[in-house]
Order: C-alpha cells, then structure tokens, then sequence
C-alpha cells in the first residue's frame, strides 16, 4: 500500500512539475509576439511597425501581430502594454513622443522611462524646415535673419505640441535667437495647407509628410534638420550646412516592453530587431518611407532616452510650455 502511495505522489509531482519545466525549458519565443501601435493604420508609425513586424515574423518563424490602440496622445497603446504581462510577448512600437508623456500631459498615465524596458531604437526621420512657395528667402541663413529683424512677425506652424515638430521649432528659435510665435494646429496637413498660402511663414515637420508638397512646390524646403541630408531630399542642405550646426532634432521610432520583462528576453528581443532593421535597410524598405535605421544595443537606447529626454524638457521649460 505504502508503494502504491509512493507511485501515485511521485506521478502527481510530475505532472505539477511537468510545465514548469516546460516553461523554463521552451524555446523563446514560441508563440505570437502582439507589437501595440498607439496611433491610427496608415500613418508613418504604423507603417515602420508593420514593415518591422513582417520581418520579425520571417525571421523568428512566429505569428507577429500589428495591434492599433488610439487615443490619450498615445497613452492607450502605452496603457495596454505597460500593464500586459512582462513576458516579451506584447510590445509597444512607439515614435519620439512616447518618452516626453510626463513633460506634455499634465496627468500621465504611467512614467515613460521607468515603467517600461527600452528594447531598441529602429529608425530615425529627419523634421523638414519649409517656407511659403512665394516667400524671397532662398535658405535657413535668410530666414533666421529676416525673422530676426526688428518688427518682423513671424509665425510658426506647430502640428502637435510637444511632438518633434514642435520640439524641432523651438531649438530653431534658440539657436538663431529668434522670438516665433507658435501657432497650433491639429495636425500637419492643415499647418501646411495655411504654410502654403502664406498665412503662416515656417513650419518644421516630418521630411516624409511635406516632402510630397515640397516636390510638387507648394511650399518651399530649406534645410533639414538631420546630421547629414537625407536620401529622400538629397538636394535639400542640412541645418549645419547653412550655418546652424546646433540644430540637429530628429523624429524616431522605438519598442519598447512592459517593466519587469526579463532581461534575456529583452536583450534577445533587441538583437532579433537590429538583425531585422539590418534586412529592411538592404532591401531599402525604410528608405521608402523616409526612414533612416538605427541599430543600438539596450544600453545604448536607455542612454539615448535619457538625453533626449533631457534636452526636449530643457527646450519646453526654457519655453513656457505648460503640460494639458
């Protein structure tokens, strides 16, 4: 009797060990990775995630999911994510304004920085400055000074407070000592339509967004504000190269997993992405949209958050601004 009792515990103890030891034994990952997008299908977000996406699952041979949570400036995607079990299973792909929530809402819903694990840096997009097709300054060096004459009134378009554009506009506005009055509006589309028509005289935005407008002449480009020109304006000088090495600001685009993911994951995330961004980049699938790769190791994008943290609540402080 006293065997047959021992048989029967020792059948029901490996049944209970059975899964832990399969949990901790499986191959990561081994089921559907969801990647939350927190803006609207179609938008240059969520087509830098969809194109991620596609080679992540060709790569890991796992079903990789695009999920578009709208909403708060982005914090419904964030919400989801930052409160999903931290497996390495749901992801947040997210662009710049993910890590300033605390500096822009005045009530964030979770702290950008320490309630999720940055996973890598993608990709980054250099901001377009463009003016009135009919305007006489011919480049940046023109502007900043007509805009800095005494009396002039200048106004720049602002599509999104606290996005990169808005960001980009301000360092432009310190850097060539200038005093703009920021103009909002709801988005680029209509801030380049009145740019277009002369009723506002600057507008700095995304090179992928008023690029289509730039070529076409319906407002006229003057610099970018990346490091080097960008592939999709080549002809277009950067800001240094018009006498303003200072302005350099970037849009980019980042993943980034719920806090307490473990590390292994994490970094195992993060070297199947550079490997992923490496292929796109071959292929020139970024280049089509506007997008240059990136590829950084973990450290290398929580120091990259941290500065650029830094330097975007610098320039919003040194502003005014006040978080809605």
């Amino acid at each position: 009797m006293k065997l047959k009792q021992w048989i029967t515990g020792l059948a029901l103890a490996a049944v209970g060990v059975a899964p832990a030891l399969a949990q901790s034994s499986g191959k990561f990952p081994d089921n559907m990775i969801k990647i939350v997008v927190p803006f609207a299908a179609g938008g240059g977000v969520d087509a830098a995630a969809r194109l991620l996406a596609r080679q992540l699952q060709a790569d890991l041979n796992v079903n990789v999911l695009v999920d578009n949570r709208t909403g708060g400036s982005g914090t419904i995607g964030g919400k989801a994510v930052q409160t999903a079990p931290a497996d390495g299973y749901t992801l947040l792909f997210s662009a710049a304004t993910h890590v300033l929530a605390s500096h822009v809402l005045a009530t964030p819903p979770y702290d950008p920085v320490t309630d999720f694990a940055p996973i890598a840096r993608v990709g980054e997009a250099p901001l377009l400055i463009v003016i009135p097709p009919t305007a006489p300054q011919k480049n940046l060096r023109e502007v900043v000074e007509a805009a800095g004459k005494p009396g002039a009134q200048w106004n720049a378009a602002i599509p999104a407070l606290g996005a990169p554009s808005h960001l980009a506009t301000l360092l432009l506005a310190k850097q060539g000592k200038l005093s703009l009055t920021m103009t909002p509006y709801r988005g680029t589309a209509p801030a380049a339509t009145d740019v277009a028509g002369g009723h506002v005289q600057l507008l700095v935005d995304s090179i992928i967004s008023l690029q289509p407008m730039a070529k076409g002449g319906r407002v006229k480009p003057i610099a970018t504000t990346s490091a080097k020109r960008s592939s999709v304006a080549p002809d277009v000088p950067t800001a240094a190269e018009s006498g303003y090495p200072g302005l350099v600001y970037v849009s980019w685009y980042g993943l980034w997993a719920p806090k307490g993911t473990p590390d292994e994951r994490v970094q195992f995330l993060n070297k199947a992405v550079n490997k992923a961004v490496d292929e796109l980049a071959k292929a020139g699938s970024f280049a089509t949209i506007g997008i240059e790769p990136v590829t950084e190791t973990v450290d290398q994008f929580r120091k990259y958050i941290n500065a650029d943290v830094a330097q975007s609540a610098e320039l919003l402080k040194g502003a005014g601004f006040k978080p809605e």
